[in-house]
């Protein structure tokens, strides 16, 4: 009986032992399958970042079917039959727990990264096609990571070339128009001329960023990054990395939530998603020319609120009650407004004096980003859409007050508009109604149409050619297309096919702040 018992115990650890042996190790299993394109640090290679940061919007059943499946349209290659199920969700696990060392991105890194295709100096001085070059747009087909060059008069495509994987939608101009910069969720910054069609420099910023600014005298990039913390400062003439700015405050890091231009103040402004505070960064000169009498100026209790530094990058903190993750600036750029995104209401910042000046009823989640400024009875108002209500706020910009709520059919993520236009265009973006559209008159704020360009499909982002003739639309579907109508008869045009377009910006409405672009 002992025998037995000795056998039968001895079996079972067997058992247990190799069922334990067959248990699958992730990090191994990512050296052998993932590095080569992911990098041995997970910070990426021609593949991208494979960090809990970077991969926010995968849930992990559906990075255990790109692991075993691949991705369409891209260099992702599927595993099924090398991998076990098993496997691959050890491996998705593993991907979404942060590495046991933090990882690390500072200028050294940045500049190792840092290429140029072109030399700048060898540019021609005129560009090198027919198309007026203030009347182009950067389409970004997220559906095989491509950025298209279209031409707004003939609305044809005149380049169409590759890009680094997850580029945010935002693509930014120089001041003249020539140059376009854009940035990947993984921190690649790529600069692209206009005006001959071919790529100048990229360069690797960050690890998890937000978005970039470009300065208003054409001089820097601001690139902000959750991962670092930081700021990054780049030469806009070819990438050069100049200078990395922490973000903290009081032994507290914070993520960037967003980087912003203020050209009449010539600084950079800073939305920080972990500190209640916005951050100025003057660039060109110190920061107290353009503000004489600033500091003097203050009540004794306002003076923790605003710490000032001399010199060109130096930082301006403004302390406030609530945090910020959005902004929307004022023609002026005197006064910026922020909302939380889980927030009941916003926040009017005064950066002349630097504090918080007015609340706004702000409630459904607005995406301030993509909000737009027009005159309606003699007054100027902001119009912002909300990505959590069905509707579309407006605001009176002399008082704060609300002016009205149009109700939507569902919440909205773009709007957009153009001073030759009595229409405002917003779109449907979540829910059942994602293919609607809504035509809104600037004179009533009422929706006069809804447009179904393509019944059951995700039909957003509408932009505005440079006179406000027309206006395009993305079918933002993998076998998608810019859609071109005409912003008065609100008629279909014609239709460009694209891979999922997404954001896409114009030159002359961007680089000349239009009011019904966003900035």
């Amino acid at each position: 009986m002992i025998r037995s018992s000795t056998l039968i115990a001895a079996a079972l650890i067997a058992l247990l032992s190799a069922a334990h042996a067959e248990e699958p190790d992730p990090a191994r299993l990512y050296t052998q399958h993932c590095a080569a394109c992911h990098g041995g640090d997970r910070l990426g290679a021609i593949g991208p970042a494979l960090l809990p940061q970077n991969l926010e919007r995968l849930k992990p059943a559906d990075a255990v079917k790109v692991i075993l499946h691949g991705r369409p349209a891209s260099q992702m290659a599927g595993f099924d039959g090398v991998l076990t199920q098993q496997e691959a969700e050890a491996l998705a696990g593993w991907v979404f727990r942060p590495p046991a060392t933090p990882p690390q991105w500072g200028l050294e890194e940045t500049a190792a990264s840092h290429t140029v295709f072109v030399n700048p100096a060898t540019l021609p001085d005129r560009p090198t096609h027919s198309a007026d070059p203030m009347n182009l747009f950067t389409v970004v087909e997220s559906g095989d990571h491509h950025v298209s060059v279209v031409d707004g008069d003939r609305f044809t495509v005149l380049d169409r070339f590759p890009s680094h994987f997850a580029l945010h939608g935002g693509i930014k101009y120089d001041p003249t128009g020539r140059f376009a910069y854009m940035v990947s969720r993984d921190g690649w910054v790529d600069q692209y001329d206009l005006w001959t069609l071919q790529r100048v420099a990229e360069v690797r910023a960050g690890i998890n960023t937000r978005n970039i600014a470009v300065s208003a005298d054409g001089r820097w990039i601001a690139v902000g990054n959750a991962v670092p913390a930081s700021v990054m400062i780049l030469n806009a003439r070819d990438l050069t990395p100049e200078r990395i700015i922490p973000v903290s405050a009081g032994g507290q890091d914070s993520r960037v939530s967003a980087v912003y231009t203020a050209p009449p103040r010539h600084s950079f402004l800073v939305a920080l998603k972990d500190l209640p505070e916005i951050w100025e960064i003057p660039y060109d000169k110190p920061l107290k020319p353009y503000y004489p009498g600033l500091v003097h100026s203050y009540e004794p209790s306002m003076v923790e609120a605003l710490s000032v530094q001399d010199g060109p990058f130096s930082i301006r903190r403004i302390k406030l009650e609530d945090y910020l993750d959005d902004f929307f600036f004022d023609q002026s750029y005197r006064h910026v407004m922020g909302a939380a995104r889980t927030g009941a209401k916003g926040q009017v910042v005064n950066l002349s004096v630097g504090r918080k000046v007015a609340d706004i009823p702000l409630t459904g989640m607005p995406h301030l980003g993509s909000g737009i400024t027009f005159d309606w009875n003699g007054t100027r108002v902001m119009a912002s859409p909300n990505l959590k209500e069905n509707k579309i706020t407006v605001i009176n910009m002399t008082d704060w007050s609300l002016v009205k709520d149009i109700p939507t059919l569902g919440p909205g993520f773009f709007l957009r508009g153009h001073e030759n236009s009595p229409y405002i265009f917003a779109d449907v973006f979540f829910g059942p109604n994602r293919d609607a559209v809504h035509v809104i008159d600037k004179r009533t704020l009422e929706i006069t149409r809804t447009l179904r360009p393509e019944p059951g499909k995700t039909v957003a982002h509408a932009e505005f050619t440079q006179d406000g003739r027309y206006v395009l639309l993305s079918l933002m579907e993998q076998d998608g297309a810019l859609i071109v109508m005409d912003a008065t008869t609100l008629e279909e045009v014609k239709r460009l096919p694209m891979r999922r377009p997404v954001g896409k910006y114009n030159v002359a409405n961007k680089i000349r702040y239009e009011e019904g672009t966003s900035h």
